[in-house]
């Protein structure tokens, strides 16, 4: 069930966030909790959580998840709804995108992407299965991506909608939306988000920040300024791994947005080599087997594993961007390695579903 060519990228990524949760978080672990180990164990815990997760999720068939595809959708809008419930939400930083349960900290929005892009692919599935293609066909999963939308911007997390509507995007594209369709709807989507980054002073001072972030150092180009300054003390070796300067309460987030800026200033340049290798394997992988299982009439899984393939390859893209300073910072967290459970079960869990749609390209080929 499990292809060495999906698992291998996916367990060196796991292993590379376990490392780097755990030197990037020492000293902030130690100042709140007087236990420098605090966030490491956690994230294992979390990671063997998952695994088991992953087990149970590669074992549901692919029928199931599509007859469930109403009721994923359900789900995905409840998650995003109760956690603007007051009361509920839990505020950090400004945003209320969490939920505490049992000292643990949930996030709805990377439940709601996962069960969102289920709803989709059946939906494209059904239409590619009726061979008509009208823009009104289109009408209802876009009514439906604009109100998951609208309830991420309430929280707000802006750069889960950009990720979660590029996914979108790309899997009606790949599935064979025409591109004037597309074209239409992308002019749409990019002039809202364009209104909804000017229409917040914050919002567009954190776009245009990243552009000179050394104009405003230490405040709107802070984070990034540390990241860079990460970047090059690193240069091509790094400094050591542990010899990181910038996590030393200079680098925000230091073990969840701006991991990869640790792994750069203590590992060099050849790491972030090797974190985009992985992350281009699984992405080759995951496209590999949605081709597959379109030639073999799967259209369900074929759309499936390419909008999990675009949504762990766009948001690491993003977040590597962001670590770079070439793409405005956006609070995304780096796929299977940042700190996070919501974020590393739910990938995983995503992972595990593409593992079970080769599996039934093999079956089906047997």
């Amino acid at each position: 069930l499990w292809d060495a060519g999906l698992i291998l990228p996916v367990m060196g990524l796991l292993l590379l966030g376990l490392i780097g949760v755990y030197t990037a978080s020492i000293s902030r672990a130690t100042e709140l909790y007087g236990d420098h180990s605090r966030f490491l164990v956690r994230q294992a815990l979390f990671i063997i959580i998952a695994g088991l997760l992953a087990i149970v999720v590669s074992a549901i068939p692919l029928r199931v998840l599509r007859r469930c595809a109403g009721l994923c959708l359900s789900l995905a809008l409840l998650c995003l709804v109760l956690v603007l419930i007051p009361g509920l939400g839990t505020e950090v930083n400004g945003s209320t995108r969490w939920i505490r349960i049992a000292g643990f900290s949930l996030q709805p929005s990377e439940i709601a992407k996962l069960l969102f892009l289920i709803y989709l692919s059946a939906f494209l599935a059904d239409l590619q299965q009726a061979g008509q293609q009208r823009f009104a066909d289109l009408t209802q999963p876009l009514i439906l991506l604009v109100l998951v939308c609208l309830l991420l911007m309430l929280e707000p997390d802006f750069g889960t909608v950009a990720v979660i509507s590029a996914t979108c995007a790309g899997m009606m594209w790949l599935g064979g939306v025409r591109f004037r369709y597309l074209l239409f709807l992308a002019l749409l989507g990019g002039s809202a988000l364009a209104l909804l980054s000017v229409s917040s002073p914050y919002r567009l001072a954190r776009m245009v920040s990243f552009l000179n972030p050394w104009a405003d150092p230490f405040d709107q180009g802070f984070q990034l300024t540390q990241a860079l300054i990460a970047f090059g003390r690193g240069g091509l070796f790094g400094a050591g791994l542990g010899g990181s300067v910038q996590k030393l309460f200079y680098l925000p987030e230091a073990h969840t947005d701006f991991l990869l800026a640790v792994l750069a200033e203590e590992l060099g340049l050849l790491i972030v080599w090797a974190v985009l290798f992985l992350f281009l394997a699984v992405l080759i992988k995951g496209f590999a087997v949605a081709r597959d299982a379109l030639v073999r009439g799967n259209r369900f899984g074929a759309n499936l594993a390419y909008g999990i393939s675009l949504l762990i390859g766009l948001q690491a893209f993003v977040n590597i961007g962001v670590n770079m300073g070439v793409l405005p910072t956006k609070g995304l967290t780096l796929p299977f390695m940042s700190y996070g459970g919501s974020s590393v079960v739910m990938n995983c869990l995503a992972v595990a579903v593409l593992a079970r749609v080769q599996y039934e390209n093999r079956a089906g080929a047997s």
